[in-house]
This record gives structure tokens, sequence and C-alpha cells, in this order.
């Protein structure tokens, strides 16, 4: 990847891309430290720290810490992704979107456009609803003088900051896929989990000079970095080796002769990875099992069931391990069909001219096609379950403060995009290469 990028900064239209890329993230991370007056960050963080809901705990690290702090981009790039995961399913279940989504250009762009509808809507029902919970669990979050003491006025003022903020980020998401390289959803997401592991790491290195809130005992940091370190590089290498894992599925093309031409006659695969759903069952997962308390905490916090659910779905239960598996697996196969079409990749296949070794063109060949999707999609359901849990194990031998650095989804994040910009740095050295030849 290093060779990528140093080729990549010899080429002026690469190295512009790039920076544009840096700048608009950088412009993010500026975003995120940003206060928004009226609201009072360490009462909004303490109360974050003490809700301990795994959903806003990951929505915080997608952000690098600013919905944890109540800054000006707390709520992130987090409705864009959910509206975005809310439009899928429904272009499955509603024919009209179904049909749109197979229009082209145009119609992506009409899906994409109703997408950041949705992402307003739910920009400013996720707003309220963290608003109303924390304010009314402490009267330090928000300075009621402000808004002459007047809540619902609070409450319409920060709703309109905390939307607009989030469009903000989803603006810039968008001019970083114009403009620069890469899914700029996809590298804000990145660079939010980055910078939540950074703060933690420089507190630990802070600590081992006698600096910060680890400086106690600054052997112990020591320590506790040596041992994240070796945990870190091991567990990136697995996983790894697992996202770039896949099943190639030979297919032979027949020759065929057109004129005074031969065509075909040559061998192909079809390439299936075992993390082709990516991250997406996690995070649907996570959304589903933490919106419960989500709910009751909000409107019936001192309510009985929200005791039980507290008491019997906490991170760490029995029930929740089982639920939360339970649901990796229900939506790891449910992407797997969404992503993978068998009857279309056959009908594909057979008119081209191709087949696969043994098996006969038509029904047969996607038959043998989902056997296989199946398999593979069961394997990386398993893998994506251990992944939810054994990262949080592992790095909690290097000290608690760790546990939510690279956790569940962020490592899958972290690689998969760090592994899809290669990609991109890649191909766009490829067509600099050979634009002599298209000329």
């Amino acid at each position: 990847m290093f060779e990528t990028l140093k080729n990549a900064f010899k080429v002026k239209e690469i190295r512009k891309k790039i920076w544009m890329t840096l700048l608009f993230l950088l412009i993010f991370r500026l975003g995120s430290y940003i206060p928004v007056p009226g609201i009072s960050s360490s009462s909004f963080a303490d109360n974050f720290a003490n809700a301990n809901n795994n959903f806003l705990n990951l929505m915080s690290m997608i952000t690098g810490g600013a919905m944890a702090n109540a800054t000006l981009f707390a709520l992130g790039i987090g409705p864009y992704i959910n509206a975005s995961i809310i439009m899928q399913l429904l272009s499955v279940g509603i024919p009209a979107l179904e049909a749109l989504s197979k229009q082209g250009e145009d119609g992506r762009k009409k899906i994409a456009q109703y997408t950041r509808y949705l992402a307003i809507v739910l920009a400013i029902v996720q707003s309220i609803g963290i608003i109303v919970n924390y304010a009314s669990s402490s009267g330090n979050v928000i300075d009621m003088s402000m808004f002459f003491n007047q809540k619902w006025l609070a409450y319409i003022y920060m709703s309109i900051v905390y939307t607009a903020g989030s469009c903000i980020v989803m603006w810039i998401g968008d001019r970083i896929t114009e403009y620069g390289i890469g899914n700029g959803t996809s590298l804000i997401i990145f660079v939010g989990i980055l910078a939540t592991a950074g703060l933690t790491i420089l507190a630990k290195i802070e600590g081992i000079f006698g600096f910060g809130s680890y400086a106690n005992d600054g052997m112990q940091n020591l320590v506790d970095l040596a041992i994240f370190a070796v945990l870190a590089i091991v567990v990136f290498f697995l996983i790894v080796t697992v996202d770039l894992a896949e099943r190639r599925v030979p297919v032979q093309y027949a020759k065929q002769v057109k004129g005074r031409k031969m065509y075909g006659g040559q061998s192909s695969n079809i390439p299936m990875k075992i993390s082709g759903s990516g991250v997406m069952p996690l995070i649907f997962a996570f959304s589903i099992i933490s919106f419960p308390s989500m709910i009751m905490g909000l409107f019936w916090p001192n309510s009985s069931a929200y005791a039980w659910w507290s008491e019997h779905f906490d991170s760490g239960s029995w029930a929740y391990v089982l639920v939360l598996c339970l649901l990796i697996f229900a939506f790891a196969f449910f992407y797997a069909q969404i992503q993978f079409n068998p009857e279309d990749i056959s009908k594909s296949i057979q008119g081209n001219g191709g087949f696969i070794q043994g098996i006969r063109p038509g029904k047969p060949t996607a038959d043998y096609l989902r056997k296989i999707n199946n398999r593979i999609t069961l394997f990386g359901a398993i893998y994506l379950s251990l992944i939810a849990f054994i990262p949080s194990l592992i790095f909690s031998i290097a000290g608690s403060e760790f546990v939510n650095v690279f956790s569940t989804t962020g490592i899958l994040i972290v690689v998969s995009v760090a592994l899809e910009f290669d990609k991109q740095l890649q191909s766009q050295l490829m067509m600099k290469t050979y634009k002599g030849f298209l000329k």
C-alpha cells in the first residue's frame, strides 16, 4: 500500500485528488471539535458515559468522539448510513424502488436523492431523541437561560443545529466521492474510528511520561501499549486474510464463430468473497438489539421493563450474546440474497455462451451457485459473530481503555476501507498507465 501511495503522488491528477480528500477529511475533524452554544459538553459527556448504550458507543466511535462530546458533528454520518440501509431494504420490498434501481445512472441518482431526504428526517428524529433523553436526565446539559427558560425553544434550536451538522457531514462525504479518491462516507467513518483510537493511544503515551489521566503508573502504560500493538497486528493480519479470501467458481466459454473471426474459448471465474456482506450485518444487529433500550430509555426510563431489559440484555450477558449472534446470522443471509442473485448470473453466463464444468446451464447452474453461496455465507456469518466479541476480549488484555478502540465493527471498517482505498489508487494508476493505448 505504501508503494501505491508513493507512485500515486508522482501523478499530478491523482496527487490533487489525494490532497482534496485530505482537505475535506480535515474539515470533518475540525467540525468534530466545534462546540454548540447553549450545551455543556462536559455534562453531556458524563451522561453519555453513564448511559452504557452499545449502539450509541458505536456511533460515537464512528464520529471520532463528537457524539460523546455533543459537538457540531455529533450525529456525524450516522443518519445517512441508516437511511442507506433502509433504502436498500425498501428497494427489495417495494417494486417501484426496485424498478428504479435498475434504470441505470438516472435511477441511482433518484434513489440517492431519496436517501438524502430520509437521512435529514432521521437526523431530526435522532437529534430530538438524544437531546430530550440526556437533557431530562440532567438539568446541567442545556443552559436554559439562553432560551428564556423555554424547553421547547431549546430543543428546536439543538435539533436544527445537529441536523445541519449531519447535513454538512453528508455534503463532505459527497464531495470526497466526487473530487477525491474512494467512497466519502466510508472514509469519514474510517477517520472517525482512527481518531477515537488515536486519542486513547495518545493518552496512554502521555501517561508513560507522567501526564494526563493515566499518569499514575507509567510502566503499566508502556506494557499496555506494547501488548496492544502486538495484539492489533495479529488481529488485523487475521482479518485481512479472511477479508481477502474468496471462492472462485471456474466458468468455461465455448468457442463461437462470427463471420471470419472466432470468439470465446476462454476460461474465467466467479469470485465469491467469504465476507461479501461486509460490516452491514453487524451494524444491523447492533441497531436492532439497541433500539428497545434507546426507546425505553427515552420515554420510560424508570419503568420495570427498562430495568429488566438493562439487566438481562447487558452487553456481557448470555442472552445478549445469543440474540446478537442470531441477528448477525439472519442479516448475513439476508444481505447475501440481496447482493448475489444466482438466477441473473446463470442467465448471464448462458447468454454469453459459458458454462460451469459438469453443471448444466440454466436452473442447475443457478442451484449450484446458490448452494455455494449459502455455504460461504454460513462461514461468513460465523466469522462476523466471532469478530463481534473476540476482539473486545483480546484487547481487554491490554487494558479496559482499549476495548472500545478497535472493537467489533471498528476493525472490519478500518480494514475494509483501507483495502478499498488501496484498490481505488491502483485503478487510478492503471488508468493513467494505459492512457497512451487508448488514444
